[in-house]
């Protein structure tokens, strides 16, 4: 992620600067029409997801995990099991045993790897990414990550409102992900039955 934070007080004063250069009361713009919510296509078969949570910043990934529930609802995917784990290196494990049950349609990650300064993070993400793509290639259950490893995290409320916001944008992400695969893969598995392909 190459994205800046900046100053807060750098952005209210460019606010304030703004507002004292025009002389005209401040209007409030009127609301956005919203249209209906898009329709999105239903499944053949009923799906159920695991969703794999890392409790390093709990308070950060969790919201991935909020995000992702509520958009995987508006897309038809109603049954979601979440799992709690200590860190992210310990994703994949749990993500092959879920997957060799057979319970699950498909499986998500989460988690957040930071610089903890003894060791390159970057090296554990790498590590988690691959395992996850290897449960998935052995398994045929599709893996999802929302692991995350921002170049720069440091302990601030700046920084960790930023992720948290970031974090509910990639539960979003991940749950559109998660159901056009599904969708797609039932019915390539279709075609397949039928001959097709």
């Amino acid at each position: 992620m190459n994205q800046m934070l900046q100053d807060p007080q750098a952005q209210t004063s460019q606010v304030q600067t703004s507002k004292a250069e025009t002389s005209q009361p401040t209007q409030t713009p009127p609301p956005v029409p919203q249209g209906p919510a898009p329709e999105h296509p239903r499944f053949a078969k009923p799906q159920r997801v695991a969703f794999v949570q890392a409790c390093w910043h709990r308070d950060v990934v969790e919201e991935a995990r909020i995000a992702f529930v509520k958009e995987a609802e508006a897309r038809h995917l109603t049954h979601v099991d979440v799992f709690e784990v200590p860190g992210s290196f310990e994703i994949p494990l749990h993500a092959q045993i879920l997957a060799k049950t057979r319970r699950y349609t498909a499986i998500v990650a989460a988690g957040l790897v930071v610089d903890g300064g003894i060791y390159r993070h970057e090296f554990v993400a790498d590590t988690v990414i691959k395992a996850l793509m290897d449960v998935q290639l052995r398994t045929e259950v599709p893996v999802f990550s929302a692991v995350l490893t921002p170049q720069q995290f440091h302990e601030t409320e700046v920084h960790y409102d930023f992720f948290r916001r970031h974090f509910a944008i990639k539960g979003i992400e991940v749950a559109a992900a998660c159901a056009e695969t599904l969708l797609g893969l039932e019915r390539l598995r279709g075609q397949v039955a039928a001959g097709i392909v």
